[in-house]
This record gives C-alpha cells, structure tokens and sequence, in this order.
C-alpha cells in the first residue's frame, strides 16, 4: 500500500530483455539519491511511476536496484520501457503518516495530458483519460497520476474520454518527474480506491433490487 506521497525522484539508466518473444519482460536498472536505499531489503515493495514493483537487488553503494517487469505490466502501464526519470514510493509503513491518500500501486489505465502550462506560481495540468474511468473522477476527488496523488479540480466528459483538471504547486514540480511532461505524454492512472468500492456496492444494490422487482412480478403473473 501507498500514499501517492512521492519520496524520491530515480532514473531507469538500464533495460534489459529477460527473453527474445513479445511474452517476455525487462529487467530495469534504477539509480536513486544517496542513502535512498539504506532502509529497503531484497523483496521491497517500491511504487515506480505509480505501479508496485519488488526489488529483485540493490547495491546501496551505487545507489541502484532492480526489478523485473512482465510483459503483462508493461502492457498495461507506461513510462517503464524507455530511460529517463521517474516519481519512487517505498510502500507505507504501520507507522506512517497517510499524507496523501489510499493507493495500492495497481495502474487503472493510462491517460494523456492535453494541456501542461503555467498560470501564476502553479501549473496546470490537464489530463484525458478513458471513457471507463469518467464515473470515478469527482471535483476535489483524488487521483493518482505516474504515483503522485492529486486533487481534481475540473471534470469534464467528452466522447473521446473523460478530461480532468489538476493544479502543480511549484513543490511538486520541483519534488516529482511531472515537470517533465509535455502535451501528448502518456500517463499512469489509479482511481481513488474508495470510489472503486462505492461503485462496487452500488452495482450490488441495483442487481439485488433487480432481482427483487423480477421476483415480486413472477409472483403477481
């Protein structure tokens, strides 16, 4: 479990093939700042662009680790297959404040930004994301974006998807990779998990009462 709180900026610097078919994954080679690594063991648990990951090796000497990834990952995710920087998070400790909000680590789909440009100190972020993902997105609703939890500020659906609005404090810019987005760039997204099992529990609810309506009718027929 995360928090979308990020606590590291790394940079893929290797990629390595684990096979010679489509079916097979990578191998990524990370570099991290100093003394990132001086609390993570062999089998942690690290969020990379928002997708949970496990260290396969680290070498606190070099600042690097490893992780492999399968081919069913990197379908379903982006940003994991080229070098360049990327937003880290070591999964949440019992202990730990929850500063941001619930994130499991598991990428719901991938959006594109339509619009990245600066309005007064801040930024802002526009973002489309597919038609699916449109009736969990709410005004001052949270997201994730490439790991980094967010405050949806503008919601607005449109037949090619759902476009949302988020605000960048000049803190997250300078403390996360988003500052390297552009119009155009793909993104990692993860719903909020609370409206996952709203959703859930509403469909329940109207299936059940479905039922119960086909139920009373078959006894009046």
């Amino acid at each position: 479990m995360f928090t979308g709180i990020i606590t590291g900026v790394g940079r893929i610097a290797a990629l390595h093939d684990l096979g010679s078919s489509l079916s097979h994954g990578k191998r990524l080679t990370l570099e991290v700042p100093a003394g990132y690594l001086d609390d993570v063991g062999l089998g942690d648990s690290i969020a990379i662009n928002g997708a949970c990951m496990t260290v396969t090796s680290f070498d606190v000497a070099t600042h690097q680790f490893t992780i492999d990834i399968s081919a069913e990952s990197l379908d379903k995710t982006c940003g994991l297959d080229k070098l360049g920087k990327v937003n880290l998070e070591k999964a949440l400790r019992a202990h730990d404040r929850l500063g941001g909000h619930i994130v499991s680590g598991h990428v719901d789909g991938i959006g594109h930004v339509t619009h990245f440009a600066q309005v007064g100190e801040s930024w802002e972020l526009r973002i489309q994301a597919p038609a699916g993902m449109g009736k969990y997105l709410a005004y001052k609703g949270s997201i994730t974006i490439n790991g980094v939890s967010l405050t949806v500020n503008k919601v607005e659906d449109l037949s090619a998807g759902c476009e949302f609005s988020i605000n960048l404090i000049p803190h997250t810019i300078e403390n996360t990779a988003l500052g390297t987005l552009q119009k155009g760039s793909p993104v990692n997204l993860e719903i909020d998990l609370i409206a996952r099992y709203v959703e859930r529990m509403l469909n329940n609810e109207a299936s059940a009462n479905s039922a119960s309506s086909a139920l009373q009718l078959g006894k009046h027929s």
